[in-house]
């Protein structure tokens, strides 16, 4: 089994999940008293959060660089950023690390080519909505069209990750507006919609919305499991 290193702290509710969900993967293929071989990093994020509200983002390429070549030296055999947003940063990670990242992007860009859909609604940071940097990817990794919000749904959506999930608080009226604005994406086109936010599961599930959920949380951290078992049987 390899060892996996995770990148976290972005927030640190995702991250739990990620922990969670790559040992109870693990524990499913192999069986018994089976866990992960996992290194964590976590980070505190208010750091983070300033230098993305200033678009500092070669500063966050230094830290999360730095972090990746510390879980190189440490004997990762495999890298995950724990966040979709952070993945802006991505190739100058995996360049400072030396080992192979799994990106989020490409895991669900193929796990939505899989499921044959040509149209897809994109929720997550601002960054992740509006920047190229996971857009281009997604569509590249699933050949499909990628449809997000307009900018008052987007703002909407980027404040209660930021003002609420990121900090443990999921509330009814964000549910309910969140469950608005994918009907909205419906109207768009979208046939699905990928959480581009590894928060987002908190908040959107699958029995309120009439899309099919691509969680990336838990298709980012399959990737992982398959990267460090091998395919499953």
């Amino acid at each position: 089994m390899k060892l996996i290193g995770l990148i976290g702290g972005m927030s640190w509710e995702s991250t739990a999940d990620y922990y969670r969900i790559i040992n109870k993967l693990v524990s499913e293929r192999l069986g018994g008293l089976h866990s992960a071989r996992l290194l964590v990093h976590s980070v505190d994020f208010a750091p983070v959060e300033e230098l993305q509200a200033a678009g500092d983002w070669a500063r966050c390429a230094e830290m999360l660089g730095e972090i990746g070549r510390r879980l190189a030296a440490a004997g990762a055999d495999l890298l995950l950023i724990c966040t979709n947003t952070m993945h802006i940063v991505a190739d100058k990670v995996q360049a400072a690390a030396g080992v192979p990242l799994i990106h989020i992007a490409d895991a669900t860009g193929k796990a939505v080519k899989a499921a044959g859909l040509a149209r897809v609604g994109l929720l997550g940071t601002r960054f992740t909505m509006e920047q190229e940097f996971y857009r281009e990817r997604l569509a590249a990794s699933s050949g499909a069209q990628v449809i997000t919000p307009p900018e008052a749904d987007r703002e909407v959506v980027h404040r209660i990750i930021y003002d609420e999930l990121c900090r443990g608080e999921v509330r009814d009226e964000s549910r309910r507006a969140c469950a608005e604005i994918v009907e909205r994406l419906a109207e768009q086109g979208a046939e699905c919609v990928v959480l581009g936010c590894t928060e987002l599961p908190m908040i959107v599930r699958p029995e309120d919305t009439p899309l099919p959920l691509f969680d990336t949380t838990r298709i980012h951290c399959e990737a992982a499991v398959a990267a460090a078992l091998g395919p499953a049987p």
